[in-house]
């Protein structure tokens, strides 16, 4: 629920219910009635807690829950977060259906593995290749320079 993700996009943050209420302009007690739930902003107020938190509409209304970890936070704008997979006894993993309806990601479907101490992420080859034909036209002109 909405007052759920207020609550915890404000620690995440690190913002008092003072700081966040100065930012779009209502009183300290009001912004505590939505993180209660006993009231709800108005759509014009969820707009600029949005951009305030780096969200979207969308996520801050939404809550997501994901199994074995439970409720998370909304995604920062322009980024998701699809859920978990398991790692088969081979190393198999099966992509979650959202994810394979946005990218258009089908059976055979070749994608690049990229990682760094954190984590990995998959991308699919022609778009990892586009970037890198850029990125070497880009220091080609660079040395021409």
């Amino acid at each position: 629920m909405l007052k759920d993700n207020l609550a915890m996009l404000r620690s995440i943050h690190g913002y008092s219910q003072e700081q966040i209420a100065e930012k779009i302009g209502i009183s300290r007690q009001a912004y505590a009635k939505w993180e209660k739930g006993t009231t709800v902003p108005d759509i014009e107020k969820c707009e600029l807690l949005a951009r305030v938190y780096g969200t979207t509409l969308d996520s801050l209304v939404k809550n997501e829950a994901v199994e074995g970890v439970g409720m998370i936070p909304p995604a920062p704008a322009g980024k998701n977060i699809w859920g978990t997979v398991t790692v088969g006894d081979r190393g198999q993993i099966v992509i979650p259906k959202g994810v394979r309806d946005k990218f258009g990601l089908a059976g055979g479907r070749l994608l690049i593995v990229l990682s760094d101490e954190q984590g990995i992420a998959m991308i699919p080859a022609e778009t990892f290749e586009e970037i890198a034909r850029r990125g070497m036209e880009l220091a080609a002109v660079k040395n021409d320079i």
